[in-house]
């Protein structure tokens, strides 16, 4: 019964979709309040529906009712309670819920928190974001129908994908689409200013909010999943520019840019055409990278494999949206004119510099990620774009940007004076310098990533604290530091985080060591200055897995300092083994330790990584996200959403 009412609930939230889409829309056209005041409480009950069919959904996962097909396909009754939960979203019908509930949950945010809006705005907004939201609906409910029955239910489930069966990547998948589902509401703002013609600073103020949480929470998610693929798949890596994980990476680098540029359009009211463009790509990348993941074109490790049915709905969701927004802002283009003027030399010009990186190392990776898909389609040719391409390609526009950003972030609006600038971060450069060339002394025949890491970290961490006590004044009264708008403290907090996430890439990636032997029971042997010793290798029942568990122990210097448990586990329902790495996590390195098979001669495939730096990298994503939380806690963007008070609308009464 409740899993009918969830269907119910379901076909209700997507007929109100249709009437949030049109009404409001006719309404701020013709100026008539009644019909503009239905998109509100319209929003408010399209979320409330959404969220009640997501509960039912729950519901049958945590009840194991295998009489729901998705249940019996993505859960098992001996699987742990947090598992069952998370299956509700370890799938492609139950993950696209989850993306409808969080665009429905942001249209009804824009509803409850957007009373200063101008009403046609308001009106405009929520129609747009609904008319997103309803297309998803369609496609869930006619392809994707997470409720569907079976006639003859089994006695248990088939259980869920085992490497989804960990704490990482259960809270991974709804971070990531609180930050790229939420990007939504950013695209419904570019494309209702494009609608009434008027892109202002109060537009910019308007939109950063939304793009700053969406990019907190895209950051995040984004962490958790290197994270996860670090300690979960074996393979020692934290990035694998893999199409799944270019999907969410792409969207990441369009928020960063439109973030910086809704500054310029609220500070100075210049870059306005820019701006909505850049609106219009974080979304659309947002729609790419969901058509990447569930079209089954592109072979990923995590990827939904699906039929082309749905691949071709979701292309025309994408063509739809994407293409009419770039349409419609071609036709308005020329109604977006700058007023704010600007030298070359200025905080304008910086940010600007720093779209471009963003937006061009953005297209590096969606160039890479699609190129195998163009070459098969075009060219009848089988190829493969990996690592050495993105690392290639991609890296120097981030060793770019990670100079310029210091520098940028303390130019003067308008017309800027470099000389001054370089003056007071000249201490930071040259400590950059010398820590980058102490180095490069001490890594003799090593790559130079490792010092042009040192330098950039430790760049951009000194150049934000310089920006900070630059702004005590020459007295260097630090008690003003405590009366900076939370918005400074936020942007320095990032661009530390930024700075740290480079230094921990570039360790990682220079430094790392790698030994791979066959161990016997009790035999030690040792991998950069540590020494590992084999105990014992043990099967260990899980409550749904077998594992082989080995008991390493971890010396240096003689000194025993931890003991380590790799393991091999096997799922019976899956018929599925995964590998659990056993990590030493430290300040500055990781011993990662991983278990293989068995050898005829008694002993065991043994891999040990040194790992340098490996906790900076997502160390260095906390204070990112952190930083723009404390953005987000500043008392301007509580205050009046808009930077001016707009004239009541002039009721027209509708005939």
């Amino acid at each position: 019964m409740i899993t009918e009412l969830g269907h119910f609930a379901l076909v209700l939230a997507f007929l109100v979709s249709i009437v949030q889409m049109v009404v409001p829309l006719i309404g701020a056209h013709k100026r008539w309040p009644g019909w503009m005041a239905v998109a509100e409480p319209a929003a408010t009950a399209q979320f409330l529906l959404v969220a009640a069919s997501f509960a039912a959904l729950t519901y049958a996962f945590v009840t194991s009712d295998f009489s729901l097909r998705l249940v019996v396909l993505n859960s098992h009754s001996a699987k742990p309670m947090i598992y069952k939960i998370s299956g509700v979203w370890g799938n492609h019908e139950g993950s696209m819920l989850l993306w409808v509930l969080i665009l429905a949950l942001f249209g009804a945010m824009a509803a409850w928190f957007g009373g200063n809006l101008p009403p046609t705005l308001r009106a405009r907004v929520l129609a747009v974001q609904s008319s997103v939201a309803a297309a998803f609906y369609a496609f869930i409910l006619f392809t994707s129908n997470p409720f569907m029955r079976l006639g003859e239910p089994p006695f248990d489930g088939q259980d869920l994908n085992p490497l989804l069966q960990d704490p990482g990547l259960a809270f991974h998948p709804p971070f990531l689409y609180l930050g790229y589902v939420g990007l939504s509401i950013c695209f419904s703002f570019a494309v209702a200013a494009l609608i009434e013609g008027r892109v202002d600073a109060a537009w910019g103020r308007w939109v950063r909010p939304w793009t700053l949480v969406s990019w907190v929470f895209l950051t995040i998610g984004i962490a958790l999943g290197s994270w996860w693929a670090y300690y979960e798949l074996g393979w020692g890596g934290f990035w694998f520019w893999d199409p799944v994980e270019n999907a969410s990476f792409m969207p990441w680098l369009f928020a960063a840019a439109l973030l910086h540029s809704a500054i310029v359009v609220e500070k100075r009211e210049a870059l306005k055409s820019w701006t909505v463009l850049l609106a219009i790509l974080a979304f659309g990348f947002s729609l790419i990278g969901t058509f990447i993941v569930r079209s089954g074109v592109l072979t990923s490790v995590h990827a939904f494999a699906n039929d082309p049915e749905r691949g071709m709905f979701i292309l025309m969701i994408l063509v739809f949206f994407t293409g009419g927004a770039l349409t419609l802002f071609a036709a308005r283009a020329q109604t977006m004119e700058a007023k704010g003027v600007f030298g070359v030399v200025s905080r304008e010009s910086g940010l600007v510099l720093n779209n471009i990186l963003l937006a061009v190392s953005s297209l590096v990776v969606f160039v890479g990620t699609i190129w195998p898909l163009v070459a098969e389609m075009a060219f009848d040719r089988k190829l493969s774009v990996g690592p050495p391409f993105f690392n290639m390609a991609f890296t120097p526009f981030m060793v770019v940007l990670g100079i310029v950003l210091p520098v940028a972030a303390m130019l003067s609006w308008k017309r800027a004076k470099p000389g001054r600038v370089l003056r007071q971060l000249a201490p930071a450069f040259g400590l950059a310098v010398a820590l980058a060339g102490l180095v490069w002394a001490m890594q003799t025949g090593r790559s130079l990533m490792g010092p042009v890491g040192v330098f950039l970290g430790t760049w951009l961490v000194t150049g934000a604290v310089t920006d900070l006590i630059g702004r005590t004044g020459q007295t260097r009264d630090l008690s003003r530091l405590l009366r900076l708008p939370r918005a400074e403290w936020g942007k320095a907090v990032a661009h530390s985080g930024l700075g740290i996430t480079m230094l921990g890439v570039a360790g990682l990636m220079a430094w790392q060591q790698e030994d791979i032997r066959v161990a016997q029971l009790g035999e030690s042997y040792d991998v950069g200055g540590f020494t590992l010793r084999l105990d014992d290798v043990q099967r260990v029942q899980g409550p749904n897995y077998n594992s082989t568990m080995a008991t390493v122990t971890l010396m240096q210097a003689g000194r025993e300092i931890a003991t380590l448990h790799p393991e091999k586990r096997n799922y019976p329902v899956a018929q599925m083994p995964t590998t659990e790495a056993a990590i030493d996590y430290r300040f500055l390195r990781d011993v990662y330790v991983v278990i293989g098979d068995p050898q005829q001669d008694g002993g065991w495939v043994m891999r040990t990584y040194i790992k340098p730096l490996a906790n900076w990298i997502w160390g260095g994503s906390i204070l990112m996200a952190l930083g723009g939380f404390l953005s987000l806690s500043d008392r301007r963007y509580r205050v009046a959403a808009g930077a001016r008070k707009s004239a009541p609308v002039q009721g027209v009464p509708a005939e």
